[in-house]
């Protein structure tokens, strides 16, 4: 059914969940796995028009996601499962839906946290729902509560 699925990840506990509902499809499946991780531009972007920017934060980002990335792909080779990563660079929802496109993904699976009052869903914005309307193929979004 699924041939290539795509795990959005962000080290979360909603991505946790995603990562283990994505260990049972791939391993039900027999799917190629792919893990991964965005990081946002606009860190260097605000930086830069304030004048802090240096290239160490940059490469302090840079790491960060990294590592967030490496963690998902040694659960996921833990599990036994044969993994390829890709760090991206972007807005979330474009970056994950035209690496989706690139890699010919099935199916996205990201994680989900409900957000409790208006002002702080307005703040965060509805990522799922973007992916989903900007997404070429089926996307899973595992709810954690």
């Amino acid at each position: 059914m699924y041939e290539r699925i795509l795990l959005a990840y962000d080290g979360s506990e909603a991505g946790q969940q995603a990562l283990l509902a994505c260990k049972d499809l791939a391993q039900w499946s027999q799917s190629d796995l792919w893990l991964v991780a965005v990081m946002p531009p606009a860190s260097s972007v605000i930086a830069l028009e304030v004048g802090g920017f240096t290239p160490l934060q940059t490469d302090q980002d840079t790491a960060y996601f990294q590592r967030i990335l490496d963690d998902g792909l040694r659960q996921m080779s833990g599990a036994g499962l044969k993994t390829q990563g890709e760090l991206l660079v972007g807005d979330s929802v474009y970056s994950v839906t035209e690496f989706a496109v690139k890699i010919d993904a099935n199916l996205i699976v990201v994680g989900h946290k409900h957000i409790d009052g208006w002002t702080a869903r307005w703040w965060r914005g509805a990522t799922s729902g973007a992916l989903i309307e900007h997404a070429h193929c089926s996307v899973l979004c595992v709810i954690c509560d």
